[in-house]
């Protein structure tokens, strides 16, 4: 009964007791004096306290956990417990209700971590994974912090990783790594364990130690700063020896530093735990690393890829066996033979809307053929959508005992390395076995260990019998040798990327898992000399373990990089944590710069983890700058918040980019990307660029010379639906979301910012009308009249009443009109049915306040219009009952359809406006009522737009969107979005991840170790593509530049010809003509300082040409340049024309 008054009763009545206990204790008069009541009321108090204590005791034992901020609240406690002297263990209690009763669950015992109480070993839910994947019934998720990730996995998986408790066991470089995705991507809790104490090695791969940690135990020590990351996920360590059992409290277990044989028998237990527990086991040992995993006997994947269903609009169906289907080519299809595909809204053939999946074959890009007989269902007439079936996968893993010398197919991510991971598989037993015999790993450049490794190699393979490799590869296995000991930042940011994404896929179902060992290696990240064993000696530094892989000189390279990263976002601020680690721009020579104009919003905080909640509103470069300092103190950084650009060139100017080592593109915009790389193309700079769109991620090296540009090769422009589609024959919910924006874009910020340009100066605005006399100039001044007239608002009311009559005009009158000028049985001039697929033919609403969403949409619109003009919203304002009211008194005028309205049916057509030839008429009427009605207003009259703003809540924008899409697919019979959905696409929300963040910027890291030693080939550099919901990892060599050739000269887009001492018009001529030139046409810019057609440019030839460029092409040469830059057309003497560099003139 106690438990259930609650922690208030306890806290009220205790103090009361014991006070009154204080008291008569202390008052040894009055004790004297009582009698045996007194003393029996005292012993009854005593009682009481003590019951109460015990009662209460596992609130008390919790208070830890709540006095964390900003905890996810769960349906349960977290009761801590003292174990031993170095460590609490957390356990959590759930506390479930039905409607019939209260079922509480008994305690785990002491050693008991992670996972909920109420997980039921032995129960077998049909509607879960074979293993556990926690409880769903979680408060909603937070959508401002999680919105990028929530586009990704969806609202179901969010909550399945809210469920998760996950076991991390090594907190070296990759244990932290991983550890840190996990809790950004929010999993319930994340245990750490590790037995070790921090040393100087783990300073070089591992953001969350300090010098000062050196000593203490890695769980220990890590605990806080990840924690920082996100309040939400309880975040705990355990410095004990793990037991078996321990294991039965997590969805999933990581371990990163462990032997084989003690893994077997962790393996063992998970793979045969009901439900299973998903194992997985990662190394990174220098330049190398491997991953394995298994999920269990039997794990199900429900979404294989995490890709919307492809669908595909019907044209035709024969009536055949197998049936032929035709699809409109309207987009090209993307089904695949064996695919299970649905039917819907087919009209005549309506035996295949029975929504039972059939299968297909013979898929093209347009068409396929079914598995089924049609021959006597009904002729298809017309309609129909088609859908993909995405079916679930069961996946049978094989436990690690067997999978060590079974291991099956390996998963490739270098195809010019298609023999490597036998190999690897070899080695890294052969490592174990090392370290079990002598204790201790190689040591770097030991060749006596070295061959140690080799001969026990040899030895294990020897034993293989028909599974034996013939080529073992010695150099391979010295080399990693060599690096064993050491978690190299890069590798660890790599495969805590990988395997976090895998630990997600376990407790979730989203996505495929790594079926089962992934090996890898960068050994051409190696210096391209060969490195003198003495320079790989510790220096007793910090970077003692990179020192060990690469040697003392390239570490001195590295510290003394002069670097440009670009972008400080997810990318950026991965980027900073590992260029901090790796001691790039640490040397008394090293200089860093970091540049991003952006200021830190909460949606950040779930991949930028540089930054906290308190850092919201704040320059993103200053805080990552700040953070990445944090790291490692002697980091040379400077923050600068410079868009890259044209217009900042006087900062990032000649004298800036010709400074620089490299330059690393942080960026998440195309153009900005393509700016970045013509300034790395002119100076000749190393170019590291990367990029990811939700689980997928590239990179690609721009380096001088040697490869392709990063602008030589674009993808094609996304396809944009033709105006007249979004705005009159939409068929799909992309297309109303589009109009909705459009629709938003244009009453709420476009419109009220066209009143205040003409209210600023309406003499102005209306002779720049009258001049441009077309059909834009009309719409604006009919849109200005009417807010300023018939639309304007001077109460909420009249707001509401706005909001009502456009819901009419939209929704019913619009459409309406379009059926009224194009009828259900219209036809076409080729006498096709006008209503033909992929046009839908609509049906107008009918407005109704029981209809939340038609209600909900008035309500936002009418807040939305009040702010454009300054008026409060008062509290019945957002009150539907209130608001319906008011609805109900608006009058709707009776529609009348027009018989001479014209509505654009071309898919050419670029604008709704039609001309007339009676514009400049109606505009000089429009102006003369305007006149009259801004003579009404008061002079300081002024409209508020609204610019749209995705990432509140709070501020109905969304709200309307979302409304004004899905009244029109209502309209249309198009499947409708939530608000959520809604914002992904009307606000152009980049899916992201901190998982490819991670492995990204890895990869990108590898790369530099290259480009900063020196002296690498192209074979030796690699591009990547990485899909990790697959997975997918495909690296290949860049692309080497297109040479151009003309008699002995060659050059590439790399080259730029230099002419010195501000030669003239002439000077530059003769000299392209002694190279077998002849130059026909000199532009700077976009203006022509010379063509051989014009004789008056004869007359130029004797001019300088920085002359020229001021005077005739106007450009102002800024003081800190020393030169411009020209393009010349030339040709050769058989009139061909030559492509030939850009040629700067130097005038200073």
């Amino acid at each position: 009964m106690f438990r259930e008054l609650g922690l208030g009763f306890f806290l009220v009545l205790v103090p009361l007791i014991v006070s009154r206990f204080v008291y008569l204790g202390f008052d040894l008069d009055y004790l004297r004096d009582c009698g045996a009541d007194s003393w029996f009321l005292i012993a009854f108090l005593l009682v009481v306290v003590v019951v109460l204590t015990m009662v209460f005791r596992g609130v008390f034992s919790s208070s830890p956990h709540y006095m964390l901020p900003r905890k996810r609240q769960c349906a349960g406690e977290v009761v801590e417990e003292k174990t031993d002297d170095n460590s609490f263990l957390k356990k959590h209690r759930i506390v479930t209700e039905t409607a019939d009763s209260k079922v509480k669950t008994d305690r785990h015992s002491e050693r008991n971590l992670g996972r909920s109480s109420n997980d039921n070993n032995n129960s077998n839910n049909e509607n879960s994974l074979r293993m556990d994947l926690g409880d769903l019934n979680h408060p909603d998720i937070d959508e401002d912090l999680h919105s990028r990730q929530l586009a990704v996995y969806g609202r179901e998986t969010m909550r399945r990783l809210f469920a998760s408790n996950v076991l991390v066991s090594g907190m070296q470089g990759l244990g932290v790594e991983i550890a840190k995705n996990l809790i950004l991507a929010g999993v319930k809790s994340v245990t750490l364990h590790d037995e070790g104490n921090v040393d100087l090695w783990d300073l070089s791969s591992s953001f969350v130690f300090s010098e000062s940690d050196v000593g203490r135990n890695r769980a220990e020590a890590s605990v806080s700063k990840l924690q920082e990351l996100n309040n939400a996920v309880i975040v705990q360590s355990f410095t004990t020896e793990l037991e078996k059992e321990d294991l039965s409290n997590f969805q999933a277990v990581v371990f990163t530093d462990i032997r084989l044989e003690k893994a077997f028998g962790f393996n063992d237990y998970c793979h045969s735990h009901q439900p299973p527990i998903a194992f997985i086991k990662a190394e990174v040992r220098g330049l190398f690393g491997s991953v394995f995993c298994d999920f269990g006997p039997e794990f199900t994947v429900f979404d294989v890829d995490g890709e919307e269903p492809h669908t595909g609009i019907i044209a035709s169906i024969s009536n055949d066996n197998p049936a032929l289907v035709s699809c409109v080519d309207d987009e090209k299809l993307e089904f695949q033979d064996g695919d299970l595909v649905v039917f819907s809204e087919i009209h005549g053939m309506k035996e295949l809307n029975d929504g039972k999946p059939i299968k297909i074959k013979n898929a093209r890009a347009y068409s396929f053929t079914l598995e089924e007989d049609t021959t006597n269902y009904g002729i298809y007439q017309k309609g129909g959508i088609v859908t993909q079936v995405k079916q679930p996968k069961v996946l049978n893993f094989k436990p690690l005992r067997d999978a060590v010398s079974d291991p099956g197919d390996y998963l490739l991510s270098d195809f010019s390395k298609f023999d490597r991971p036998p190999i690897l598989h070899l080695a890294f037993q052969a490592l174990d076995k090392f370290i079990s015999e002598l204790y201790r790993f190689p040591i770097s450049g030991s060749e006596n260990d070295a061959q140690k490794l080799i001969s026990i190699a040899s030895s294990v393979n020897d034993s293989l019998g028909d599974g034996k490799l013939e080529d073992i590869n010695p150099k391979l296995l010295r080399h990693f040798a060599f690096g064993a000991k050491a978690v190299l930042n890069p590798m660890a940011a790599m495969f805590g990327g990988i395997v976090g994404q895998e630990v997600v896929k376990a407790c979730s179902g989203k996505f495929h898992p790594l079926f089962q060992f992934f090996y890898f290696d960068s050994v051409e990240s190696l210096p391209s000399e060969p490195v003198d064993p003495i320079d790989f000696t510790p220096l007793n530094s910090r970077y003692d373990a990179q020192v060990s892989v690469f040697g003392q000189k390239l570490q001195k390279k590295l510290e003394d990089s002069k670097v440009f990263v670009v972008g400080s976002g997810a990318l950026g601020c991965e980027f900073l944590k590992n260029l901090a680690l790796m001691g790039v721009s640490c040397g008394s020579q090293g200089e860093l710069s970091i540049t991003d104009d952006d200021v830190i919003e909460k949606s950040n905080l779930s991949r930028q983890f540089l930054f906290r909640d308190w850092n919201i509103g704040q320059a993103k470069s200053t805080v990552a700058a700040s953070a990445a300092t944090s790291i490692n103190p002697r980091f040379n950084i400077e923050a600068l918040q410079n868009r890259v650009g044209t217009e900042t060139e006087n900062v990032f100017n000649d004298t800036f980019w010709g400074n620089l080592n490299v330059v690393i593109n942080a960026l998440d915009n195309v153009n900005a990307r393509l700016y970045v790389d013509q300034r790395c193309l002119y100076f000749q700079k190393p170019l590291l660029e990367s990029g990811t769109l939700g689980a997928k991620c590239n990179t690609q090296m721009v380096i001088p010379h040697l490869t392709e540009n990063y602008g030589a090769s674009r993808d094609p422009p996304e396809k944009q639906a033709p105006m007249c589609t979004v705005h009159s024959f939409p068929h799909n919910i992309d297309h109303c979301l589009t109009w909705a924006r459009s629709e938003f874009d244009g009453l709420f910020e476009k419109t009220p910012a066209e009143v205040n340009a003409y209210l600023s100066n309406p003499s102005e605005y209306t002779n720049a009308m009258r001049n441009a006399g077309d059909a834009q100039s009309r719409d604006n001044l009919e849109c200005v009249l009417e807010c300023l007239d018939q639309e304007k608002c001077e109460t909420f009311e009249d707001c509401v009443t706005w909001a009502r009559l456009k819901f009419e005009d939209y929704f019913a009158d619009r459409v309406k009109q379009l059926i009224y000028t194009f009828p259900q049985d219209a036809a076409t001039s080729t006498g096709t049915p006008f209503w033909s697929a992929p046009k839908r033919f609509p049906q107008p609403l009918q407005f109704s306040t029981s209809d939340l969403g038609h209600l909900h949409l008035v309500m936002a619109a009418s807040i939305l219009r009040a702010e454009t003009f300054g008026i409060p919203t008062p509290d019945w304002g957002k009150n539907s009952r209130k608001v319906a009211e008011a609805v109900d008194r608006v009058i709707i005028p009776d529609f009348q359809p027009k018989n001479d309205v014209k509505i654009v049916t071309d898919e050419k057509a670029t604008s709704l406006s039609t001309a007339s030839i009676d514009d400049v008429a109606v505009i000089n009427d429009l102006i003369i009522k305007l006149e009259r009605c801004w003579s009404n207003l008061p002079l300081t009259f002024r409209m508020k737009p609204i610019l749209f703003e995705k990432d509140d809540d709070t501020n109905y924008h969304m709200d309307v969107i979302a409304g004004l899409a899905n009244m029109r697919a209502r309209n249309y019979n198009i499947p409708e979005v939530d608000k959520l959905k809604a914002k992904f696409i009307a606000g152009r929300i980049i899916p992201a991840i901190a998982t490819s963040t991670a492995m990204a910027t890895g990869l990108v890291c590898l790369e530099l170790y290259k480009v900063l030693d020196g002296g690498h080939k192209i074979e030796d550099y690699r591009n990547t593509f990485a899909n990790l919901a697959l997975p997918l990892f495909s690296m290949a060599e860049p692309v080497p530049p297109k040479i151009f050739k003309h008699q002995e000269m060659s050059w590439t887009v790399w080259d730029r010809w230099i002419l010195e001492d501000n030669p003239t018009l002439r000077d530059l001529l003769n000299w392209l003509s002694k190279k077998g030139l002849n130059a026909y046409s000199v532009s700077c810019g976009s203006c022509l300082l010379f063509n051989s057609l014009f004789p008056r440019h004869k007359e130029r030839m004797g001019k300088k040409i920085a002359d020229l460029a001021r005077e005739v092409a106007k450009v102002d040469i800024p003081s800190y340049r020393r030169h411009l830059d020209v393009v010349v057309a030339c040709e050769d003497d058989e009139d061909n024309d030559v492509d030939i560099p850009q040629i700067s003139i130097y005038f200073r």
